[in-house]
């Protein structure tokens, strides 16, 4: 395939590039900086522009872009930042997919999103027909799937990738905890209830190459693994995995303290399914948290 990406310079786009390409896809990112190749094309999503014309004889479009939601605490001025980085890239390829003559559309867009779009679940699984729950994460994530609307209004499919919390070394939610893990000074967030939808690295970019090749599904998927467990569970697991004591729990009140209104993500419970990939028959290869964790510690 012909594939254009953007957030490809991200820690999830950069992992999922080399994948396609290794698959020999032709991979083309998209920069806000004078392309430097035949490999890129520029934009400027702030602004909203794109020429049309670049995605005509692509088979599809990923889009992964957005600022960090744990970059700094969430300030009014933050907030926006998140929600322009994510909805003005999305509206902006959206409407270029669908300018295009219906022969030239890209077949596929494979649009980032979020699980924060079901609010704090508390112990209640859900599943992709949940509605949106409420805070500030779940309306963005609302804002932001509607944002596509153009490109399935074109015909084209549309699937809203509402994304866990892959497992590796080098970013997401290990990195931050691997530190005062090895230190054995890491512990559980408030009281440890809250259900993490977590996923391997290896099984969420499978999950992608499966999107992008299954043509019958479209709408929201959950890109989770088949078993979340509570913070409590992943913190006795991690330290499992490490060989280290998990006996300093950190108090909600010291995030909150430390976090702000950003402490909400560590203590929201989200026992999230993966319902549309298990019933597409899609095969995860960490199933379980601790092989999950095994094979994160392992990578580089």
């Amino acid at each position: 395939m012909r594939i254009l990406m953007a957030g490809a310079s991200g820690w999830l786009g950069t992992r999922l590039t080399d994948r396609l390409r290794a698959a020999e896809h032709d991979v083309v990112r998209l920069v806000r900086r004078p392309a430097q190749g035949p490999d890129e094309v520029r934009w400027d999503p702030a602004a909203g522009q794109l020429d049309p014309a670049t995605l005509s004889g692509t088979d599809a479009v990923i889009n992964l872009a957005g600022a960090n939601v744990g970059d700094r605490r969430w300030t009014s001025g933050f907030k926006e930042v998140l929600r322009a980085s994510r909805v003005d890239s999305t509206a902006t390829l959206a409407r270029a997919i669908a300018a295009l003559p219906a022969e030239q559309r890209p077949r596929a867009l494979l649009n980032g999103s979020a699980i924060g779009w079901y609010g704090d679940t508390g112990d209640r699984p859900v599943e992709e027909d949940e509605p949106a729950g409420d805070g500030f994460m779940a309306d963005l994530c609302r804002v932001w799937e509607a944002a596509t609307a153009p490109a399935e209004q074109a015909g084209v499919r549309v699937v809203r990738l509402r994304i866990g919390l892959p497992l590796e070394q080098t970013g997401g939610l290990l990195k931050p905890q691997l530190l005062p893990y090895r230190l054995g000074i890491g512990g559980k967030f408030g009281s440890g209830r809250q259900w993490i939808p977590w996923i391997s690295m290896a099984d969420w970019l499978a999950a992608m190459t499966f999107l992008l090749d299954r043509e019958d599904l479209a709408g929201p998927v959950n890109v989770v693994g088949p078993a979340p467990v509570t913070n409590a569970e992943f913190t006795k697991a991690l330290g499992r995995a490490l060989h280290r004591p998990t006996v300093m729990p950190v108090p909600a009140i010291a995030l909150r303290i430390l976090l702000g209104e950003l402490s909400v993500e560590p203590l929201r419970s989200l026992r999230v399914l993966p319902g549309v990939l298990n019933r597409a028959g899609f095969e995860y290869r960490h199933p379980d948290l601790p092989s999950a964790l095994q094979a994160a510690l392992a990578s580089r």
